[in-house]
């Protein structure tokens, strides 16, 4: 046996690099396709997706793991681990960490603490990646959890949509709101607020919101170090300059550019930016 195997969802779409790094489990969310099942992040690329997306009239949608995904992969890791911590999407965006909870009821060959950490994509990366650094130096299986849970509790999403269409098709915003806002290119800046998306400010350009997304992170680090990610959908080259922008104004042990993950997508849409930011 060795030590605690860590367990995360596809929506926290981690570089490949740290999943190989610290040997992370990652159990894919499925997005539905009209009569297609597609396994997030194993069967299709941020890319492919975006690229479907832009030309099929079927708008897709997406669905958790069910408890026997989960129970065969706790099985899988309990071959060779003496425990299993799972940091995953937050409960009020997705039915995933239900699914995990259920599959305990059949699965009991080794310990497994699964955390609802009330956030996605690098909100949840950091937290995994917290786990897995106190896995890497010995901590307790208490100690691992906690710290995903205070990653996950410190770190702050801030976002910009591209359109609000796709906010609107996932049922966040109301058909008046979305026309109102394509009608006076209204950008809204969002983030995560207790577990689910929910609107800071909105103002009248891509450009303004972007530049006051970075002021509310820069607010958030308060002259601290920090890790930071840039995430997006699609918008590299954007991303590359947020990057640039955010290591001047934060004091960074690590900035990340990562992609959006396809499950996450289909409900922000192509053009997709932000930032998740949390203490180094």
């Amino acid at each position: 046996m060795t030590r605690t195997a860590i367990l995360t969802d596809s929506s926290a779409y981690l570089p490949s690099h740290l999943i190989e790094k610290h040997s992370i489990r990652v159990i894919p969310l499925t997005i539905l396709w009209g009569t297609e099942a597609i396994l997030d992040a194993v069967e299709i690329t941020p890319n492919q997706f975006l690229d479907r997306l832009a030309i099929d009239p079927i708008h897709p949608t997406t669905t958790q793991p069910n408890p026997e995904d989960f129970q065969a992969v706790y099985e899988e890791l309990a071959a060779n681990h003496d425990a299993i911590v799972a940091p995953l999407i937050s409960s009020k965006l997705s039915g995933t960490v239900n699914s995990a909870k259920a599959a305990l009821e059949t699965f009991s060959a080794v310990p497994v603490r699964v955390i609802d950490t009330q956030t996605t994509s690098m909100g949840l990366g950091f937290a995994v990646l917290a786990a897995a650094k106190a896995v890497a130096q010995g901590a307790a299986l208490d100690e691992i959890e906690e710290a995903a849970r205070t990653v996950a509790d410190d770190t702050r999403i801030i976002f910009v949509v591209d359109t609000l269409d796709y906010l609107h098709k996932g049922g966040r915003i109301g058909g008046a709101k979305r026309l109102m806002g394509s009608m006076l290119s209204i950008k809204p800046v969002l983030h995560i607020n207790e577990g689910a998306v929910d609107s800071l400010e909105s103002v009248r350009t891509k450009t303004k919101a972007v530049d006051r997304m970075l002021e509310l992170i820069a607010e958030h680090a308060d002259g601290c170090p920090a890790r930071a990610a840039v995430i997006h959908a699609g918008s590299a080259d954007e991303a590359e300059e947020i990057r640039k922008r955010i290591d001047d104004l934060i004091s960074c042990q690590e900035l990340l550019i990562t992609d959006i993950s396809p499950a996450i997508s289909v409900h922000t849409g192509p053009g997709t930016i932000g930032v998740a930011i949390c203490p180094a």
